[in-house]
């Protein structure tokens, strides 16, 4: 044998190949290669190829992985056969179709997990960041509508009409009715909610109001002798629209009151109704009317958290209590342990626990506000003229027809002090400060003397602060601005019988009541608003006068 051929027979051998001859070949007897024959010629070196044939071990991995393939596929049809026609159709829209190729799906899965490690060569923090966003998908398809800036009716909707404010608006997109929605209720609100302010502005204020706490600290002195936010002497302010300018009346408004939380005003009169108006100062549109048959209102009142409105009348022993929530009126025509025949004049503790009745024969009447049930009745010298509640709820103070005024306890219904008015023959008026520092009482000579609570809670002869002495019939209104700044006073037997006291100076601003194209007659009832600096009188003419005051608002 040649020795080229016996070194290619070792490497073969080494290799673990054996030679073997090409398949479906036969001698060629006629070209005399047969047994006798000569032999053929070899083919070269370079032209042949050495037979590869496959191990056993690569064999028996082909075979599993067919059979996992198929027990795959059997277990998938089975499958299959059980899903809807919609859970397919999802699967193939997330996964794509791989009815027959699942290893295609696994070779994807594999190659987004070596890109996620290609990119971990970026920081811990880029590498969360990009896991929580999801890969963007195309859209299936695009409608040109969606492009198109929608635009809302404003003509055909009975609440959207009242938000325009010319007759082009018949149309608004959809961003400009937000902000229109929002400014309608910025303006209802008077101004933005303290709730709706950033954390940022909130803890600014927070800030101020510890610098100030360690400046207030810091010094001695009398911190109210005089008012820094309010000026004395003149008072700027505006004329309003009336209140009650959508329902106009003849008959004399008996109560005006404005809502604790809300910009709502509350009128009610000898016309036996109650109506209720949204106050924004141009138009102030009304919001709803209360009608109560043979009813004339001697007072109406909002209860303490704004839910209910109370009302009696001049000549009957009924109280009419309204749920504004419910929208029902349910009316109160017994209270048991209660022998009055008639009930005019009551008050509601700031608390909102307690309704107080000023009876006849000098008793009062304690009632939960709750359940409307009487609590215990205390009783004074003489007629009860006026009371009111202190601050926190806690005392009950009365003046009586003897120009005497009592301090009670709630609680136990004791009598804690009673001290003489000074210069006071027989008492019309009583009212509180929200602050708990003030106590005005109004006599029948048209002075009101202005007390401390402290003195009135421990002296027996207290004496005044200032008697305040502009009015010369008698005191019958009183009422303290929710800032402590201003008091109001009035008197119904006299046309233009209104004042304005500053305080703590405790002078009368020299500009009211003379305001032009204002016929200020014979005032009832007075009230502050809560927030935006409004100050609403009701006349015996049947209108609910308002203005605003410009140190509390922007014109």
């Amino acid at each position: 044998m040649p020795p080229e051929r016996k070194r290619r027979m070792k490497l073969d051998r080494r290799a673990g190949a054996k030679p073997k001859r090409k398949p479906g070949r036969r001698p060629d007897w006629k070209a005399g290669a047969g047994p006798g024959g000569p032999p053929q010629k070899a083919a070269p070196s370079s032209q042949r190829k050495p037979p590869a044939r496959p191990s056993a071990a690569a064999a028996a991995i082909a075979v599993a992985a067919a059979e996992e393939r198929r027990l795959r596929q059997r277990n998938r049809l089975t499958l299959e056969e059980d899903k809807p026609a919609v859970e397919r159709c999802l699967e193939e829209l997330v996964f794509g179709d791989v009815e027959d190729d699942e290893d295609e799906l696994l070779r994807r899965l594999r190659g987004q997990r070596v890109q996620r490690h290609e990119d971990s060569g970026d920081s811990e923090v880029e590498n969360e960041a990009k896991g929580n966003f999801p890969p963007q998908k195309k859209p299936v398809w695009v409608d040109e509508e969606d492009e198109d800036e929608e635009m809302v009716d404003m003509v055909n909707n009975r609440f959207r009409k009242d938000m325009m404010k010319n007759a082009s608006e018949s149309k608004l997109s959809k961003d400009n009715l937000k902000k229109r929605l929002k400014e309608e209720f910025q303006h209802a609100m008077g101004g933005v909610p303290a709730w709706a302010e950033t954390n940022k502005r909130k803890s600014s204020s927070d800030d101020e109001s510890e610098e100030d706490e360690d400046d207030l600290l810091q010094r001695t002195g009398n911190f109210v002798s005089t008012s820094t936010s309010l000026p004395r002497g003149i008072l700027k302010m505006k004329n309003c629209q009336h209140a009650n300018a959508e329902r106009p009346t003849a008959a004399r408004i008996s109560s005006v009151q404005f809502h604790p939380g809300a910009q709502i005003v509350m009128v009610a009169g000898l016309d036996n109704a109650v109506s209720l108006f949204q106050v924004d100062g141009k138009t102030n549109p009304k919001i709803q009317s209360i009608y109560l048959e043979r009813f004339p209102i001697f007072k109406a009142c909002f209860s303490a958290n704004g839910e209910e409105v109370l009302a009696t009348s001049t000549h009957s022993k009924v109280l009419y209590v309204y749920d504004m929530l419910a929208g029902k009126l349910i009316p109160v025509h017994q209270v048991r342990g209660l022998k009055e025949k008639i009930v005019r004049s009551f008050e509601v503790s700031p608390d909102g626990s307690f309704l107080l009745i000023n009876g006849i024969a000098g008793y009062l009447h304690l009632l939960s506000m709750k359940t409307k049930e009487l609590i215990g009745s205390m009783k004074i010298n003489g007629r009860v003229a006026a009371s009111t509640f202190s601050s926190d709820s806690k005392k009950v103070y009365t003046s009586s027809g003897d120009g005497e005024v009592y301090v009670w306890d709630v609680n136990s219904r004791k009598c804690l002090n009673r001290f003489v008015d000074e210069g006071s023959l027989y008492g019309l008026s009583i009212a509180t400060s929200r602050n708990g520092q003030y106590v005005a009482c109004g006599s029948n000579c048209g002075v009101v003397n202005i007390y401390n609570q402290d003195s009135c809670l421990q002296e027996t002869n207290p004496k005044p602060i200032k008697a305040i002495m502009n009015l010369v019939t008698g005191v019958t209104s009183l009422t303290f601005n929710p800032t402590t700044e201003i008091l109001a006073i009035a008197s119904e037997k006299m046309k233009e019988a209104v004042r304005l006291v500053h305080l703590p100076s405790c002078t009368v601003f020299s500009n009211f009541p003379v305001i032009k194209k204002k016929n200020i007659s014979h005032v009832h009832t007075m009230d502050f608003s809560p927030r935006s600096g409004y100050f609403a009188l009701g006349n015996e003419k049947g209108k609910a006068l308002m203005y605003r005051l410009h140190h509390y608002s922007d014109f």
